[in-house]
């Protein structure tokens, strides 16, 4: 694999271990302001990718299809959403503020299902990255190496503050620095997994290119609605989070449109 991917891929997981590492820095825990923002920023993020990095391109692939260009797009964004639906059925999980896991009944710690918790939802953004490297891995997507990198830069910008909303509140609770480190740092490491995970798959099926972009979309769509719209709009004051939506939106599809060119 060329040197220009494994950058690709390390880029998101550095931005979870760079916010994990505001542990060492910071003093105080983040308030429910601030986390209501950066989960809002998050979540435009991950929206906009959705449109513009995924599921655009995945239309564009199937061009040859005339009129039903769009099935794969469809067909893929509804596996992601059923894939990921299954996930959250089957993996014991805590979500932040909650006092009910969900998942399969389990004897893990609070801090590891919050940990897996946000894993989970670092799946397809894991699987987002993959699928646009391999579209330009392998010929004639569209896709360009600025435009992959693109979606790596938003999706790294978006995980700075996640790490760092698991790492604090671990310190909180009376973790090491170390420690809360650590968890914060393990949350993002799916993420170059699943990455990798997609390109072989992409590689030893390229028509399935267009599914494999479109199926990350609806695996990304689902964490929004179903874990980060509402964490975003839980209590006073939510506009914030509904700003940084907008924040997180524009921005992903700034860098996909200036840099996708």
């Amino acid at each position: 694999m060329p040197i220009e991917l494994w950058q690709g891929l390390l880029i998101p997981f550095a931005g979870t271990t760079l916010g994990a590492a505001c542990v060492f820095f910071m003093r105080n825990n983040l308030s429910e302001l601030v986390q209501r923002a950066l989960t809002g920023f998050a979540a435009g993020v991950m929206v906009a990718a959705s449109v513009w990095s995924l599921l655009l391109p995945a239309m564009e692939q199937a061009a040859d299809m005339g009129r039903w260009s769009f099935v794969p797009a469809v067909v893929g964004f509804w596996l992601g959403i059923f894939f990921l639906l299954g996930l959250d059925r089957l993996i014991p999980h805590l979500h932040r503020g909650s006092a009910e896991a969900e998942g399969i009944k389990s004897s893990l710690g609070k801090t590891t299902m919050l940990t897996l918790a946000v894993a989970l939802h670092n799946i397809p953004e894991g699987m987002a990255v993959g699928a646009v490297y391999a579209g330009w891995l392998y010929g004639d997507s569209g896709i360009t190496l600025a435009g992959a990198l693109a979606l790596s830069l938003g999706i790294a910008i978006q995980n700075f503050p996640e790490g760092a909303i698991i790492s604090m509140p671990l310190k909180a609770e009376g973790f090491s620095k170390s420690r809360s480190f650590l968890y914060g740092t393990l949350s993002g490491a799916v993420e170059p997994i699943g990455a990798i995970l997609t390109i072989l798959l992409a590689g030893i099926l390229v028509p399935v290119l267009p599914y494999a972009l479109s199926f990350a979309a609806g695996a990304m769509v689902y964490v929004v609605v179903e874990e980060l719209i509402p964490e975003m709009s839980v209590g006073k004051h939510s506009n914030i989070g509904t700003i940084l939506f907008a924040v997180g939106f524009t921005l992903m599809m700034t860098l996909d449109v200036a840099l996708g060119a």
